[in-house]
């Protein structure tokens, strides 16, 4: 007998990172379905314009994810505004590439503290509060770079393979409690993070609302493991039993090792330019114009 899927009518959704890309279309896809939606971004503008967008009850919030009183104000407004959270969606993300050895500290610092701790606050927070009502859902969104070491974007690969065991662990530690964990993990996705990046015999771009119906579906029938696309599960698990260097070789024929490696500078010189101006700790209210529009460098992390 078929499951049936879990109504999402009335659910309070926090997302972060979501005034564009992936964590835009999630908000719509999630709008559809009758969610109470609340937009937290660097970009407050923004996110008040995507909320406004919407066809259901919806908030757009300052959100500074790396500071933990920025997101302690931002899911207390959550609570106000709509009401007790159900469900949290880690989205916020950035992805500087380049060789490991060029890259410069901050750039390293940056990413750890959106890419990780960002992800590591919303989950710390969000916890409490879903064991206390005796439900709640949070979705950490990796990468499918959190499964593999890809040239050219060692950091990045860094964090979401910390994302991916983080969520892993929450998870088992939430095991005999209603609070569950998804971690979703997309390949190549069309938005500005994903600029420059060329498709591949084994990578071709998703649109972000593939990645947001899978959400969605992880939330109507809760799963851990989110790949997007699908078929790329099949695939892992028939590449996990071989040697490593049988796996390297398959990566290299199938050109996943040039995916970050050679990009096109030119078409991501706008998007590396706002990851370098989001400053971790800056607080939203008091940002400038330069800073608040590095909103899209805060969007889900979307490359395998």
């Amino acid at each position: 007998m078929a499951k049936e899927a879990r109504s999402l009518h009335g659910k309070v959704v926090a997302i972060t990172g979501g005034a564009r890309g992936i964590g835009k279309a999630t908000a719509k896809a999630l709008a559809r379905h009758g969610a109470k939606i609340a937009i937290g971004d660097l970009d407050k503008p923004l996110a008040e314009k995507t909320a406004a967008e919407l066809d259901t009850d919806a908030v757009g919030l300052a959100l500074d994810v790396t500071d933990r009183d920025s997101f302690t104000r931002f899911l207390d407004q959550v609570a106000e505004r709509l009401g007790p959270l159900d469900v949290l969606i880690n989205n916020a993300g950035i992805m500087p590439l380049g060789p490991f050895v060029d890259e410069d500290d901050a750039t390293a610092r940056r990413m750890v503290d959106i890419n990780v701790h960002g992800v590591i606050f919303g989950t710390k927070l969000a916890i409490p509060g879903m064991q206390q009502r005796g439900s709640g859902h949070i979705v950490n969104i990796a990468s499918q770079a959190g499964k593999a070491g890809i040239p050219g974007g060692a950091t990045y690969c860094a964090t979401k393979h910390a994302v991916v065991g983080m969520s892993e662990a929450v998870r088992a530690e939430l095991r005999d409690t209603e609070v569950e964990i998804s971690v979703v993990m997309p390949s190549v996705v069309d938005t500005e993070l994903g600029s420059g990046l060329h498709e591949t015999r084994a990578l071709k771009k998703l649109a972000p609302e593939e990645v947001a119906d899978a959400i969605v579906k992880a939330l109507q029938f809760p799963k851990f493991d989110v790949w997007v696309p699908a078929s790329s599960a099949v695939f892992d698990k028939l590449l996990h039993p071989l040697p490593r260097r049988a796996r390297e070789a398959i990566g290299r024929f199938m050109h996943v090792d040039k995916v970050l490696a050679q990009t096109d500078q030119a078409e991501r010189a706008s998007y590396e330019e706002r990851a370098e101006r989001s400053e971790p700790g800056l607080e939203p209210e008091h940002a400038g114009p330069e800073d608040a529009s590095a909103t899209e460098s805060r969007e889900a992390s979307s490359v395998k």
